[in-house]
Formats: C-alpha cells, structure tokens, sequence
C-alpha cells in the first residue's frame, strides 16, 4: 500500500551487476550485486540528473525501496516531491554495498573492499549506460549517518566526477564518535576470546542486541579506516586491549579519513560543486552535530558555498530531511 496512492508512480528497475571490482574480496562477501533505479512517471531516464543513494550502516540500498510502514519509500518520497513542482525529475540509483561486517564507508580498503571504485566505475557508468542519465556535471550523491560520510568523502576525493553532495548526520569528528566505543569493544571481544570468536558467536546469535550492532560497527571502521589483511576480517583496533590506551600511529589513520582532516586539504575541490548540503540533528546521539558545526565553520574559513542546517531531532529516522537535500539537489543538476 502506497502512503498517497494519487501521487503520479514512478517505477523501480532492478538489475545485477557483476563487480570485477568487488570480486575476491577480504571478507569473501559476493560480488554480485543488485542495483534499483528509480525512474520517474514518464521517463526512461534520457537525459535525467543521478543521483546515487548511499545508506547508512546496517544497511544495503535496495532498503531503501522496500515498502515502509506509516511513511514513504525514497521512490514514494520522490514521486510526492516531483509531482508537487517541488523538484525536478531525477534517476536515482540504490546500490547494494551491505558487507558481512554490516555495513559500508564507501572508501578503498583491503579488507572491505574498494567501495569508491565500485560506486563510481561500475554503479554509475552502468547505470548511465543503461538509462541514459547522469553524465558530466549531472551526478550528485547523498546519504545520511554511513552513507552521509560517504557522499561528502566522495565529493571531497572526487570533485571531478560528482557535482552535487547531500551529507545527513555523516559521521564525522572521529574522537567524539568513535572512541567512546572502545572500551566495551574490549570488554566484548575479551569475553568472547577474541575478535574471531566473537564474530563466529554473533553470526550465531538469532537476536543480537544493540551493543552487539555497535561492537560490530566498530570493527567495520577499523578495517575501513586502517585495516590489516593479515588480522581476522582485517580488523584491527587503535587502542591497547589491555589498557585501552590509544596506539598513536593506528589512530593516525583513522583521522587521516575524517571528513574533517580531509577537508583542510581538500575544501578547494568543493567551491567545484553545484550544490553542496550538510545537516545533522542538534541532539544526535553519536554527537555528530559538533563534528558538523566544525565542517560548517571550516568550508566558511576556506569560502566553500554550501547549505548548513541543525534541526531538532537525534539521528534517528530522519529521512524526512531529504525534502530539504533532494530539490535541492536536483535542480542545481537540472
């Protein structure tokens, strides 16, 4: 059942890609991937804007046209605001980047696999053969939480390739939202007899718990961030698992890719964008919302044009934002 069954549907094609990029990963995670593009009413994609939909972790992209209860799909969401005026129509892709440590970056990594490759090489330019969208200067990528890290990380390394950003509650400022983890990361992994041990009994358990999720988000950034190929599923932690005490040179790599550190070197390659778009909830419980008022106040030291906005709520369930990134970025690419 569609939220508002007047609203003018679009559809959703679905296709499986064949990653050469992805294949004999680390993790041994398949490289065969599903792919949704939604089309608009009317449209077989012919000289539309993309935009890609980066999810966050958790998560794989098709989530994202899956029916939803009491709300819309991104598909309902963006016939509602296309048959509205409120924006132009798009093509929008939703790439499946799910991985067996639950979740994605969408950076390069031995042991994740190379994300930024897969999305740009193979997600994009088979979906822009296919349908015929996007294009030079017609791409744009967003996200939100994971996905909003990857969209500004994106935009940041590649500058060149995509020419909008929508980054919703990214993770960002690396010391206040991930290091706070470590110490029950330790206590986990030290009850289980290790990290293997502890992933073979969470693969295992029928029902794993919220602290079970976060343990698990934890390793998936250490083998984003600084991942050794020789540690059980690349994972390698930035601290002591004695003492919890921080390992400067690992921790050093993990700061390298915060959005933050990134962006002192980078913030040129942004004024390049059509459209750059940063929010965050002003209680956010990962307290990700100082991480964002620090890149706000960085791309206006550096003269970046970007939209900066805090809303009052946490990081949860906020997709409804996307009525304010989405327009926006498809007619800056319109």
């Amino acid at each position: 059942m569609r939220r508002n069954p007047d609203n003018p549907a679009g559809r959703v094609e679905s296709f499986t890609l064949d990653s050469a990029i992805l294949k004999d990963n680390l993790l041994g995670d398949p490289s065969r991937r599903r792919i949704d593009v939604y089309l608009p009413l009317g449209h077989g994609g012919e000289g539309l804007p993309l935009l890609v939909d980066l999810v966050g972790f958790t998560a794989g992209g098709p989530v994202h046209t899956n029916w939803k209860n009491f709300g819309e799909n991104v598909p309902e969401r963006l016939d509602r605001l296309i048959a509205t005026g409120l924006m132009p129509p798009v093509a929008v892709a939703f790439p499946d980047c799910f991985t067996r440590l639950g979740g994605n970056q969408y950076i390069n990594s031995a042991a994740m696999g190379h994300y930024d490759d897969f999305v740009r090489l193979e997600v994009v330019a088979e979906v822009e053969r296919r349908f015929g969208c996007g294009g030079e200067g017609k791409r744009g990528v967003f996200g939100k939480s994971s996905g909003g890290y990857g969209a500004i990380v994106h935009a940041l390394l590649h500058p060149d390739f995509w020419s909008a950003a929508a980054c919703h509650s990214g993770d960002m400022g690396f010391e206040l939202c991930y290091l706070r983890d470590m110490p029950r990361v330790l206590r986990a992994v030290a009850k289980a007899g290790g990290i293997e041990k502890w992933f073979e009994r969470f693969l295992a358990n029928p029902k794993p718990s919220d602290d079970d999720i976060h343990v698990l988000m934890d390793f998936a950034m250490a083998a984003t961030y600084d991942p050794d190929p020789a540690a059980p599923y690349g994972v390698r932690l930035p601290v002591d698992p004695h003492t919890c005490e921080l390992i400067a040179e690992r921790w050093a790599r993990w700061m390298e890719w915060d959005p933050l550190v990134l962006a002192e070197h980078r913030a040129e390659g942004l004024k390049r964008l059509k459209m750059l778009y940063v929010d965050c909830g002003d209680v956010d419980q990962f307290d990700l919302v100082y991480g964002a008022r620090r890149l706000h106040r960085l791309l206006q030291t550096k003269g970046v044009p970007h939209v900066y906005e805090e809303f009052s709520d946490n990081h949860s369930s906020v997709d409804y934002r996307m009525d304010v990134s989405l327009p926006l970025l498809a007619k800056a690419l319109s």
